[in-house]
């Protein structure tokens, strides 16, 4: 591994490829490489209308422009408010779009629950009198199915970043389509003329695996029916969104995307008749956990995603069917109930707790079972 994130951003930028796809866990740098790539392409301030007409980006920056108040001292009023910022202002108020984005929320999420834009209106408070801006602040209802409103609710964080995304996602459609537009000057608009790329990092945060799938199969749909000059890159730690991608953008080009401990980074051709195997590549990972010593509790994750996808190939309605077996009372009752508390927390708090001993070897006796019942090679170097 021997590339910079800057040089990974010149050779996806030097492509003539209309999508590139990129796979990596967190942590490889694909929030970084959005941003390196934007400064190539376009080296302005994230507010300069130049840089927004050559590169739209959603990633963990554009989730910041997103914060909650809890109306500490009413409890009632919770809002999710939208830092004023030209992308935000473009996308709801000069674009429109804040129903198509509601439509999109409400495809992924539930269609009881509904955001409300708000209209212009003033506040006063400690004495003095401001305007709170249109399209500024967003709250959310369940919809009983009449006229009245149902409380004010505070969205989970999977629904929140699902929310982000709808908007981001109603923009892109609005782009393409005025793009697919051949002649510019018959076109609706012309501020889209410049731009060149559309970065997406990760939109599927906290999605069930079936909204995960029609989320990428619409966003491939999408993708494919851009006819312009048009440039996408989409990068993800998932690798079912991954996969999904990989079949519906057929003429994509495909990476892996690596880091080493030294931060030092390395771009992957993955571009083959079949998705890579990222069971191998969790594999290599709990091999070079189990041999650092560095067992964590995601470990139990790659556990049960391996399971699960192997006991799919062999046939086995359930996963807990491969665990090592114990006489007289089938998959072994430890096993299976570590790997179901361990890869599903209910508290964030439980993700950081440091693992007991029998919790490691755990780990270590599972990865070495999955070797010697269902053909697993010896560990060696992984190289996709």
């Amino acid at each position: 591994m021997n590339q910079s994130i800057t040089e990974i951003a010149q050779q996806l930028r030097a492509s003539d490829k209309k999508v590139q796809l990129i796979y990596g866990f967190n942590g490889t740098g694909k929030t970084r490489l959005s941003r390196t790539l934007k400064e190539l392409v376009a080296p302005k301030d994230d507010n300069d209308d130049e840089t927004r007409t050559k590169v739209l980006y959603y990633n963990a920056f554009t989730e910041d422009l997103f914060y909650w108040d809890n109306d500490l001292e009413g409890d009632l009023e919770r809002k999710l408010l939208i830092q004023p910022n030209a992308y935000t202002h473009w996308a709801l108020v000069v674009q429109g779009q804040d129903q198509n984005a509601i439509a999109h929320f409400q495809r992924y999420t539930d269609d009881k629950l509904t955001p409300h834009f708000n209209e212009e209106y003033t506040k006063e408070k400690d004495g003095k009198t401001s305007v709170v801006p249109a399209f500024s602040e967003v709250t959310f209802t369940f919809e009983r199915g009449n006229e009245e409103r149902g409380e004010y609710v505070k969205i989970s964080k999977g629904e929140e970043s699902n929310f982000i995304w709808s908007i981001f996602f109603a923009v892109i459609e609005q782009v393409i389509d005025v793009l697919n537009v051949a002649e510019a000057d018959e076109r609706e608009t012309d501020q889209f003329d410049l731009l060149e790329y559309i970065f997406i990092d990760d939109p599927v945060s906290s999605l069930d695996e079936n909204h995960l799938i029609q989320l990428a199969i619409d966003l491939a749909t999408l993708i494919k029916s851009s006819a312009s000059r048009l440039r996408f890159i989409v990068t993800t730690h998932n690798p079912l969104f991954f996969n999904v991608l990989f079949y519906e953008l057929n003429n994509a080009k495909k990476y892996l995307l690596n880091r080493d401990e030294n931060g030092n980074c390395e771009l992957t051709d993955q571009t083959t008749d079949s998705p890579f195997s990222y069971h191998l590549f969790l594999m290599h990972e709990l091999d070079k956990a189990i041999a650092t010593g560095q067992i964590h509790k995601y470990h139990f994750n790659f556990l049960r995603n391996i399971f699960e996808k192997t006991s799919t190939f062999l046939g086995h309605k359930k996963w807990a069917d491969l665990l090592p077996q114990v006489a007289g009372e089938g998959s072994n009752p430890y096993a299976n109930r570590i790997v179901n508390i361990s890869s599903h927390s209910r508290h964030a708090g439980e993700e950081v707790r440091e693992l007991t001993d029998p919790e490691k070897q755990m780990v270590r006796l599972l990865v070495d079972h999955l070797r010697s019942s269902y053909g697993f090679k010896e560990k060696e170097n992984w190289n996709g």
